[in-house]
């Protein structure tokens, strides 16, 4: 069965750790194959649902290093970026990648980890366009 949603969430640390749990009961014989992938599915659903959900907002300002669009799939890339959250927090970081995915009337974001620091941009983030 064909996933209609973005896997870009099970790259997330909740992500992972389902992943390796699915795959451990699959190898364990404990669920088959396709229960294992319809868990994952319903995963992504569930993610996809409750992200379009959240009315955050945030400003990102940063140099532009590439970016490219590919079946619809943003992909960005930027230094010295800073984060300002609805709530006036900011958070700034030397490097970033940022995937978004158009779900409805809403954008995905997926933002990446600074590879120099470590530092981690506060996960995925939706908002609804406008």
């Amino acid at each position: 069965m064909p996933s209609t949603f973005y896997e870009i969430y099970r790259g997330s640390p909740l992500g992972i750790a389902l992943c390796d749990s699915v795959d451990d009961y699959v190898r364990s014989g404990e669920i088959t194959e396709e229960l294992g992938r319809i868990v994952l599915a319903e995963f992504d659903r569930a993610l996809a649902d409750a992200m379009a959900n959240i009315d955050a907002r945030a400003s990102i300002k940063g140099h532009l290093r590439t970016y490219r669009n590919c079946d619809d799939v943003w992909y960005f890339s930027l230094r010295d970026a800073t984060f300002k959250m609805h709530n006036k927090q900011t958070v700034s970081t030397s490097r970033v990648k940022i995937v978004a995915c158009k779900h409805g009337d809403a954008v995905a974001l997926d933002l990446g980890v600074d590879p120099e620091t470590g530092e981690v941009i506060p996960g995925s983030r939706r908002g609804k366009r406008g």
